[in-house]
């Protein structure tokens, strides 16, 4: 199952607080909103897609807790990114500064876009969909960002101000300048 797309515009244009409203009423939908206002209703994923996720937000989540310097995020986190789309990555880290400098409401969608990114490929995903969705994170600011496609044994990755970097079966994944310290072991997820 793909996800499905709607297109409202012209007929409907939902406001920030709209979609907001929109996605708090269906908990149980996971919704985007494109630049353009699309509005993209995703299918749940299979066992197998939601085990790695759990594991690669796992291991974020405690690189993170034990570095201090951001937080970490799960599939379920929205933001809204400077393009006015509304996304919600597989798993993202922002910075702390850059959260206190905000001081966003902690029950809305983050206003911004996260310093880093990953989002990874089910079997039901069209990997050029989600290839585009990797680009808009990089043109909306994100730093740094992991497309994970287990189905082809590959990641892509994305770093601000460069070509796409693919590797072919890597066994672990550098956090690089942006994630200082953390090393994502690829171990039961990318397998």
């Amino acid at each position: 199952m793909t996800a499905l797309i709607l297109n409202l515009s012209p007929t409907i244009e939902l406001t920030d607080e709209q979609f907001f409203q929109l996605c708090q009423n269906n908990r149980d939908l996971r919704l985007e909103r494109t630049a353009e206002g699309e509005l993209i209703i995703m299918p749940p994923t299979g066992w197998g897609t939601g085990n790695r996720n759990s594991k690669l937000t796992q291991r974020l989540g405690n690189w993170a807790d034990a570095d201090g310097t951001g937080l970490a995020f799960d599939s379920s986190t929205g933001f809204k990114l400077p393009n006015g789309a509304n996304r919600s990555p597989d798993a993202s880290w922002v910075r702390r500064e850059r959260l206190e400098a905000l001081n966003p409401d902690p029950a809305r969608f983050l206003p911004l876009a996260p310093d880093f990114a990953v989002e990874l490929c089910s079997a039901s995903d069209s990997l050029k969909t989600v290839q585009q969705k990797m680009q808009e994170y990089i043109d909306n600011g994100v730093r740094l960002g992991w497309l994970i496609d287990p189905q082809n044994q590959q990641v892509e990755i994305y770093r601000l101000g460069q070509e796409v970097e693919v590797l072919r079966s890597p066994t672990s994944l550098s956090g690089e300048d942006v994630l200082p310290g953390f090393v994502l072991d690829l171990t039961q997820i990318l397998s």
